[in-house]
């Protein structure tokens, strides 16, 4: 990778699972009925046709990961278990009254905190509680994200009993030292022995997620990593930057010092020979940071264009709608987002009170649905073009001219009323989505937000 392209482009820069990001919602013109106006149009536009995802956020935690930049509670009474599923099915029933026919479920997502630190049973009770008032799917995808420590084989049973069929275990890395640094202690046979029991019991998409650049990492910890990672072959995987936003999120972050972090060129090396070692293993790229063996649906989706990003990450499969339960979830309309409160009191009172818990969102205006629309290209497929009216805006020629210089520095190439992002573009793929973004463009944060993009 050239040093100066690096040098250049390592910016603040979102990391686009919506567009607009969360620092430019117009929360001020946004309001509970606006949100709950937008969630039904959707829903009568695009239930029937292609049905609803659903997005569960379980957000304890044992312990404390300091890299993690997610909301969670850490605790180990699991007596706060059974109250907080009441919830989430509280605020289901909630919006299914929205509905003038039961939702029809095509992707339900449990993310976390650590879904595994509930019992099995209690995930049984979830998952038959939001059946219990929708349809499933012919084609529906049920995943969750396990922890290597405390996932069980009787997690791993009821949940795929229960019609989930994949299943991501968050590794970062295989480093003692790094583990360390990270308090994430999870011995390289942990993640193996989960990962040979979900192929057993026959799940078909595991993946692992890893991350690059986090503090005391080396060049040698990522080849390490790569190498046993091989060994377990999971069909997805994601490789991506640690984001370093100590300042965002406090203490959770401030385990280790700021200049145990690799940066610029050291941690933009480990993300090309790591790339290069799956590349050699027979993943492919198939979107900002992501990879998959090629018959994985992930992959598909991407070789067949249909492939999606929203709060949840990449997704093979797209729905219009997408609620998100849970303290703190977010919720996409299309239209708009909504965002839960993110106390804990305000959540179970408002669900006592009979009322949906978001308390924040944003409203698009019709540049904002044409900008997603091209962000999402750009993130999905690598390319988007504004050929048509539906696709065209007046900031385009502006755009434009940003874009020229990304092409002199060949991360992207010119097509007719369009671009193509470029193998050596892609590592650069948030910086050319940031010249799309107008919100940003015409106002500046007063304070760094976003993580580097390199």
């Amino acid at each position: 990778m050239n040093t100066s392209l690096i040098q250049k482009y390592n910016v603040p820069g979102p990391r686009y699972t919506s567009y607009p990001t969360v620092p430019y919602w117009e929360e001020n013109s946004f309001s509970h009925e606006m949100w709950l106006e937008s969630v039904k149009k959707s829903f009568a536009e695009s239930n029937a046709a292609e049905g609803i995802s659903l997005y569960i956020h379980l957000p304890f935690c044992e312990s404390l990961c300091t890299f993690c930049g997610c909301f969670k509670r850490i605790t180990k009474n699991h007596t706060v278990e059974d109250p907080y599923i009441k919830a989430v099915l509280k605020e289901w029933t909630l919006y299914t009254e929205l509905f003038d026919k039961k939702p029809i479920i095509k992707e339900i997502h449990l993310g976390g905190g650590t879904p595994t630190f509930f019992s099995s049973n209690n995930l049984e009770v979830l998952i038959n509680g939001i059946f219990d008032l929708a349809n499933k799917h012919d084609d529906c995808e049920m995943s969750f994200e396990g922890h290597p420590n405390n996932t069980t084989r009787e997690h791993l049973q009821k949940l795929y009993d229960l019609g989930f069929r994949r299943v991501s275990f968050g590794v970062q890395s295989y480093s003692q030292t790094v583990q360390k640094a990270i308090n994430r202690i999870q011995p390289f046979e942990n993640v193996a022995k989960v990962t040979y029991l979900a192929r057993e019991i026959g799940y078909t998409s595991i993946s692992h997620d890893l991350i690059y650049g986090l503090p005391f990492q080396t060049l040698e910890d990522i080849h390490d990593t790569i190498e046993k990672t091989k060994s377990l072959f999971p069909d997805r995987l994601a490789f991506y930057s640690y984001a370093h936003v100590p300042w965002i999120k406090g203490n959770g972050q401030r385990g280790f010092k700021d200049e145990d972090v690799p940066k610029d060129d050291a941690k933009r090396q480990m993300y090309e020979e790591g790339k290069q070692k799956l590349d050699e293993s027979g993943y492919l790229e198939i979107g900002m940071d992501h990879f998959a063996v090629p018959q994985d649906a992930m992959s598909i989706a991407f070789q067949k264009g249909n492939l999606h990003r929203n709060f949840m990450g990449y997704s093979a499969s797209k729905t219009q709608l997408m609620i998100g339960l849970g303290v703190s979830a977010i919720s996409d309309s299309w239209y708009g987002f909504g965002q839960n409160v993110k106390s804990f009191d305000d959540y179970y009172d408002l669900l006592q009170a009979d009322t949906i818990p978001v308390n924040k969102g944003h409203i698009l205006t019709e540049e904002d649905l044409i900008i997603r629309k091209h962000i999402l290209n750009i993130m999905c497929q690598f390319q988007t073009d504004w050929s048509t009216p539906a696709t065209y805006f007046d900031a385009i020629p502006q755009i434009l001219e940003q874009l020229k210089e990304f092409e002199e520095d060949g991360l992207l190439k010119f097509v007719t009323n369009g671009i193509k992002v470029t193998e050596k573009g892609k590592a650069f793929v948030r910086n050319i989505c940031m010249a799309f973004d107008m919100r940003l463009q015409r106002k500046a944060p007063d304070r760094q937000l976003f993580s580097m993009t390199v």
